[in-house]
């Protein structure tokens, strides 16, 4: 086995002294790495609806993991108090210390909300962001109450993009969040300007873009502040032919 294939294999092992943090990055890294395969998969259905797509892309990304990244375990609907459960969670395979703790198989390391761009009905317009004055829906909003999230400090969206670009609902959810700040719009929360997402990093040939945002966060949660990983995959894209 050359340097290469090593390197390959070595991905996602368990590693004496792995910081939660890195690990939280790689994980956000092999789902960024795996969404074009689980779109263009021939096997997969060409489903619409946000949870089928949320349950296909946990299925997908469990079997990879299993051989790309074996010490990660993915689940649908974890568990977030309440009544509430959040779209995906990544766990250790096996219990494992981290940060001079041990994580066991029940301990989720990073959870994932996944929201369709644009959203099913006009109503729903901005639930990527939030759910309203009277609704606690949106996607970002959950995350800053606490809601969902609240014992980590880093978490992930993934964005099925069915209509219009990355750009263009970059440039929309940093809209919102602006109309937010500014009164035009109100939920629940309270925003800042420095909550709008950074520098968007497109992948033109693959379809997926990423970006982050850092937001301030309420009620009882891990830290005051909690980074978002925006990964973005265009559903319905073609690869174009150079």
């Amino acid at each position: 086995m050359d340097r290469k294939d090593e390197a390959k294999h070595s991905i996602g092992k368990i590693t004496i002294g792995i910081r939660e943090d890195t690990l939280v990055l790689e994980i956000v890294a092999f789902i960024r790495q795996q969404l074009p395969s689980w779109r263009d998969d021939p096997d997969r259905a060409q489903e619409q609806a946000e949870n089928r797509l949320n349950l296909q892309l946990c299925k997908f990304l469990d079997s990879r993991a299993r051989d790309e990244f074996p010490m990660v375990r993915f689940d649908h609907e974890e568990y977030q108090g309440g009544r509430r459960s959040v779209d995906l969670s990544a766990s250790l395979a096996e219990p494992t210390m981290i940060d001079a703790r041990v994580h066991t198989i029940y301990d989720p390391i990073l959870v994932i909300e996944g929201k369709r761009l644009p959203a099913p009905s006009s109503d729903r317009e901005k639930e990527y962001v939030t759910g309203g004055e009277d609704e606690t829906s949106g996607g970002i909003q959950r995350f800053k109450l606490g809601l969902h999230g609240a014992s980590l400090n880093t978490v992930a969206m993934v964005g099925y993009i069915q209509k219009q670009t990355a750009r263009h609902w970059y440039n929309q959810v940093n809209t919102w969040i602006s109309e937010l700040v500014g009164g035009t719009n109100q939920d629940s929360c309270t925003w800042n300007e420095t909550e709008k997402l950074m520098l968007l990093e497109e992948d033109v040939q693959k379809g997926i873009s990423s970006s982050r945002s850092v937001h301030i966060r309420s009620n009882r949660v891990s830290s005051r502040k909690i980074m978002i990983h925006h990964l973005w995959i265009a559903i319905y894209y073609k690869q174009k032919r150079v």
